[in-house]
């Protein structure tokens, strides 16, 4: 390994492999990139638990435009990934979401997403309950008063296959990958200029790029900054159906969309199986290392939900379980992207709030983007940057699951 780097990543999961396949793929670009990884088996990476799915229905322009950056991606995945004759297939599943809503309040909120999400140019549409019993005959929504269906561009797909797909065609492209763990940064006034790693080994940096996930704070702290990111757990459930609603939509070849409901608890086709989720009732920040699921919700929450909504749902079973971590932005739950205003060349890519594998093609190539000509190129990131963070200036974003 070099005894100096262009730009060390720090973090090695989705979106620290997506920085080092945009900059390596940059021709503007001549410099040399080392991503830095703790866990290369990505055992407990937000990554690798995530229920990784992407939609458009949000309620801000910028993060509308992020992932349909993200799905133009994934759909063509293979053919920008492809190493020595290996393409990549995501398995994509166009399924949509369906966001219900069961108040006057929560019909406007999706109202005002969909005028936004249309000037996008989304493929989304409002039903009414008439024509969401029609869609979506197995549902029960007498007490719904609207719905917003995705039609296309939103859907799940391999959460894995996208890290290690930009990861190997970064590698492929000169970027160096390697297991160590940052346990220190150096800092000459406002520049940062080396990192400190676990083995021993202290590496010149021109750049350094925090990607570290849920442990972001820890790496801002080794540099003197603070960025507002936590660990908060959110634990999967994967459920059998004794008779399952797949197969019965009356949209999309009879595929089921993610449903979120208006209690926030949701729930999507996996294979023969459901993943399930909901937003815990208590949310408090955990320990990096704590990935104890929480058993309860299924039976305090998720089931008799589902159960309500609709009769296929009364009679499940969970078969699995897991919990991960979301980063969590406790500012505003979005993303930040961009330098600090203090120290230009320690940049942050953190804070996804559980939208790091949907957002991090346009995460990874606004950073490639600012590293290389000082500023965005593509999609104006500018309002998820950190300044926002030292003014205490939330970016509001209403369709926040």
């Amino acid at each position: 390994m070099n005894d100096g780097f262009d730009v060390v990543i720090v973090g090695g999961a989705v979106i620290g492999s997506a920085v080092a396949y945009y900059l390596t793929a940059n021709p503007d670009f001549n410099g040399s990139v080392l991503v830095v990884e703790r866990d290369p088996s990505y055992a407990h990476a937000s990554t690798s638990l995530s229920s990784s799915s992407i939609r458009t229905q949000f309620s801000n322009p910028i993060n509308v435009k992020v992932s349909q950056y993200g799905h133009e991606v994934i759909t063509n995945f293979g053919e920008m990934m492809e190493v020595d004759g290996d393409r990549p297939d995501l398995n994509f599943h166009p399924g949509g979401y369906l966001f219900l809503a069961s108040t006057p309040e929560q019909a406007q909120i999706l109202r005002d997403n969909h005028a936004v999400q249309k000037a996008c140019g989304a493929d989304v549409d409002l039903l009414e309950r008439d024509a969401l019993a029609d869609a979506f005959p197995h549902l029960r929504v007498e007490d719904i008063a609207l719905a917003s269906y995705g039609r296309s561009g939103e859907g799940w797909f391999n959460n894995t296959g996208l890290m290690h797909g930009f990861r190997a065609k970064a590698r492929a492209q000169g970027a160096t990958f390697v297991k160590d763990e940052v346990t220190g940064i150096t800092r000459d006034g406002a520049r940062v200029t080396a990192v400190a790693l676990a083995s021993g080994a202290t590496v010149a940096a021109g750049h350094v790029v925090n990607a570290s996930g849920p442990r972001a704070a820890l790496t801002a702290r080794m540099a003197g900054l603070h960025i507002p990111v936590e660990p908060r757990k959110r634990t999967i459930f994967v459920f059998d159906c004794a008779q399952t609603p797949e197969g019965t939509a009356r949209v999309n070849e009879g595929r089921l969309p993610l449903m979120i409901d208006p209690s926030g608890v949701f729930c999507r086709p996996e294979g023969q199986y459901f993943l399930s989720g909901a937003p815990p009732v208590e949310d408090p920040a955990v320990d990096w290392d704590d990935f104890d699921p929480r058993y309860e919700e299924f039976e305090e929450i998720i089931w008799p939900t589902l159960a309500e909504r609709s009769q296929n749902f009364e009679a499940i079973k969970v078969v699995n379980q897991w919990a991960g971590h979301y980063a969590f932005n406790t500012l505003d739950h979005n993303m930040v992207v961009g330098c600090h205003p203090e120290v230009a060349n320690f940049v942050f890519a953190n804070g996804f709030s559980g939208h790091g594998l949907q957002q991090g093609p346009a995460a990874g190539r606004g950073v490639s983007e600012l590293i290389t000509y000082g500023g965005f190129r593509t999609l104006d990131l500018t309002e998820v940057g950190f300044e926002r963070i030292v003014e205490n200036r939330p970016f509001i974003e209403k369709a926040v699951i």
